[in-house]
């Protein structure tokens, strides 16, 4: 364990100051991604059009998301992070008092879906390459996995009060408190003490940086690999915005108070792997594919759950494996990529795990609308663990000194492996 435990980087101010901001926005986001999936379900009944709906709104992230990487690369992260905060304050605001008023309709909610995604396109890269900005290197890792607990233990909260609020008032309220808690957020940015954060130097306008960066990745094995699992659990594995809603309904015969309750106890879990990769010494692909072949069985074991009890206890092993998989492939990436190409990098890891909605969001409201919610979450589990057997056969072929990335020390530097070793496509 790094100096400082497990919460190493709350010493830090202007991290605290994230942190907090964050933990009370992500409650609001939490509840509004409940709502809306309640939203459509009221308006459709459909499986395959929560799918859709789902995936619309992951749809600008994957086609905008290496763009938006590179003007992360080009831009101050704290700016541009108040700019996309905003707009997302304002979204939600608008999609509330529309919903409120009973002028919602379908296609709207596409619309606002899209917007939503659009702003996130810039906004996710940009909060994942801020962190380091805020820890340095050496507190990277236990930053990242704090972030990833601190985001899940909103996930154990936002879903069980939106679940109590949507039975009572409706999911309209819902959108408005979101709406409102990007204030935390916004004041926790604009108090930073600018002088203490670490900037990455601004990567000049050149022609051909989306190519560099693409190319960056395709010959580091230590980026491209991760890469590679993530799109394959992103795709149809992390769909449980998509199924856990319709295993609610269809499969245990519940309402939003049901999802809320599974909704929170995977955050439950997910909080302790998060703990659990903050007190971790070292990350990199061994660890990860040990983490991604965690994921397959939880899923599969959850998938065959009988009751209410037995899923929401499953779903605590699925949330640790899962944030010990999302936590260590983030901190992974940011530790193998150099300060040039992070943003890009970032976004790639952004388009694999929220961009692939668009063809997986889809594919699992189909298959769960036909077969079932169980089977759905089957498809997730042998995702996992094709993306497991990657991550084996490409051990093989890796240094042992590459098969981790360790949390560096604030005199150390990490080079990037070589980029003499590139892996076929």
């Amino acid at each position: 364990m790094g100096e400082g435990g497990i919460f190493a980087a709350l010493s830090v101010r202007n991290f605290r100051l994230y942190f907090g901001g964050q933990a009370v926005s992500l409650v609001g986001t939490w509840m509004q991604s409940v709502a809306l999936v309640w939203l459509v379900l009221e308006l459709t009944g459909s499986g395959t059009l929560l799918g859709v709906v789902v995936a619309v709104q992951f749809l600008p992230v994957l086609v905008f998301g290496a763009y938006a990487g590179l003007v992360v690369d080009r831009v101050g992260k704290r700016r541009l992070l108040l700019l996309t905060q905003s707009a997302m304050a304002a979204l939600a605001l608008a999609l509330g008092l529309l919903t409120v008023s009973g002028a919602m309709t379908l296609s709207l909610v596409f619309v606002f879906a899209v917007l939503f995604g659009l702003v996130n396109a810039f906004d996710n890269p940009a909060r994942q390459a801020f962190v380091i900005e805020m820890v340095g290197d050496d507190r990277l890792q236990n930053a990242v996995s704090l972030n990833s607990a601190m985001v899940n233990a909103s996930r154990a909260v936002g879903p069980a009060v939106a679940g109590g609020l949507i039975a009572i008032v409706g999911v309209g309220v819902c959108f408005l408190i979101n709406a409102g808690s990007f204030l935390a957020v916004l004041l926790a940015l604009g108090a930073m003490r600018v002088d203490e954060l670490r900037p990455s130097e601004p990567v000049p306008r050149e022609a051909g940086q989306l190519r560099e960066g693409l190319r960056y990745v395709r010959l580091t094995p230590g980026l491209f690999v991760p890469l590679l699992m993530m799109a394959l659990v992103g795709t149809l594995a992390y769909e449980f915005q998509v199924v856990l809603p319709l295993f609610a309904r269809e499969t245990l015969h519940g309402g939003a108070e049901t999802f809320g309750l599974m909704t929170a106890a995977m955050g439950i879990g997910a909080v302790g792997g998060g703990l659990y990769v903050a007190s971790r010494d070292s990350v990199g692909l061994l660890p990860l594919t040990v983490a991604v072949a965690a994921f397959g069985v939880t899923i599969l074991v959850t998938a065959l759950a009988p009751t209410l009890a037995v899923a929401m206890m499953l779903l605590v092993a699925t949330g640790f494996a899962s944030t010990y998989f999302l936590a260590g492939g983030n901190s992974t990436l940011q530790l193998t990529s150099d300060p040039r190409h992070r943003g890009r990098v970032m976004a790639l890891w952004s388009v694999t795990f929220l961009g692939s909605t668009p063809v997986g969001g889809p594919i699992v409201g189909a298959v769960a609308e036909s077969l079932g919610p169980r089977w759905a979450l089957g498809v997730g589990a042998a995702a996992c663990f094709a993306a497991a057997l990657l991550g084996a056969a490409a051990l093989r072929r890796l240094p042992p000194a590459e098969r981790y990335a360790r949390r560096r020390r604030s005199d150390e530097r990490l080079e990037p492996p070589s980029l003499e070793t590139p892996l076929p496509v």
